[in-house]
């Protein structure tokens, strides 16, 4: 990979902001790409490396973002012919440059690890530390007595309860938080957990122990409808008993929640940005944000380069009615 772009994608990564490496992975003459070629794309859609000439750009970052969205990688293909390029688990879209060449490029989405926070020291705040960060959470233990004796190998220890909102509110990854304090300052502890905004947020304790948590909490000006948003008895139901069973029935219940939202950006994905065609060379060409564009004959025309935008304004009326003939 190039310095450049290992010492971006570090910062993105120490920010917590999720990006796609895009490399090329094979081309066929006359691309301008190169096996191994590297590209960075932001969530924002900014391009960063090289992957070829100006063609493959707009499609690289549209993908990009829908490989961001679903949290999957993906492996596309541009080709002049995309009906013969077709693979098995290829995605294939024209290629608008007239070199003939094609280019595979793999995309590979790089996201912020989900965060599980968990309050208390109980053995099963424990065994929720070690499981988790064992599945590839970055696990954060919130409590006034933890230590790294408890909780060897996590992300980080936190001993003053309100600090954690303060911390890990702006946390750009998903967010699960789990109290297990079992009788040590329960209320305060699920208080600043609610000031996560987790995605989920489970408490350990009995359904009775539970109603009286919630009297003092409503008593205290936390709304209903934040209260009734907590999973209690925390977990699937997996007739669980020991510490690391239960443990291991709440992460469960995290990895059913996780799915349940992305199914849910999966079948309700972000509404497709408007394109416009290249009259010149027939480039798709991504409205917002276009940088080549003129207005002729009361609309705009947008171009892939300065170079198309300057061919169409010497003879506008020859390219408007070749599309008008295609």
């Amino acid at each position: 990979m190039r310095s450049d772009l290992l010492q971006m994608a570090a910062e993105l990564a120490q920010r917590e902001e999720p990006f796609v490496l895009a490399v090329v992975v094979r081309r066929q003459p006359a691309s301008s790409s190169q096996a191994g070629d590297m590209a960075l794309i932001t969530a924002s859609g900014a391009f960063h490396g090289f992957l070829g000439g100006s063609c493959t750009q707009p499609t690289v970052v549209r993908e990009a973002k829908r490989v961001l969205a679903e949290g999957k990688p993906r492996l596309v293909a541009l080709a002049p012919d995309p009906e013969t390029a077709r693979r098995p688990g290829v995605t294939v879209f024209p290629m608008t440059c007239n070199s003939g060449g094609s280019v595979d490029i793999y995309l590979e989405p790089v996201l912020p690890a989900p965060r599980l926070v968990v309050f208390g020291v109980s053995p099963t705040a424990r065994a929720l530390a070690r499981l988790g960060k064992a599945m590839g959470y970055s696990v954060i233990a919130v409590d006034p007595a933890a230590e790294p004796e408890l909780f060897p190998g996590i992300d980080q220890i936190v001993t003053d309860l309100g600090r954690a909102p303060r911390l890990y509110a702006p946390s750009k990854g998903p967010r699960f938080a789990v109290v297990a304090t079992l009788g040590e300052r329960d209320e305060e502890a699920i208080r600043d957990a609610l000031a996560l905004s987790p995605n989920y947020l489970g408490v350990v304790a009995s359904r009775r122990r539970f109603a009286q948590m919630r009297e003092i909490l409503l008593e205290r000006g936390v709304t209903a409808a934040a209260l009734d948003a907590i999973h209690n008895p925390a977990g699937l139901n997996i007739g669980a008993s020991t510490p690391e069973e239960i443990a291991l029935s709440i992460l469960a219940e995290i990895v059913e929640r996780r799915r349940e939202e992305q199914a849910g950006e999966e079948a309700n994905p972000a509404e497709a940005e408007a394109t416009a065609i290249d009259p010149i060379c027939g480039m798709s060409v991504v409205i917002a944000g276009a940088r080549h564009m003129a207005e002729h004959a009361g609309r705009s025309w947008y171009f892939c380069c300065g170079g198309c935008r300057e061919r169409f304004l010497a003879d506008p009326e020859r390219y408007i009615s070749q599309e008008g003939a295609a």
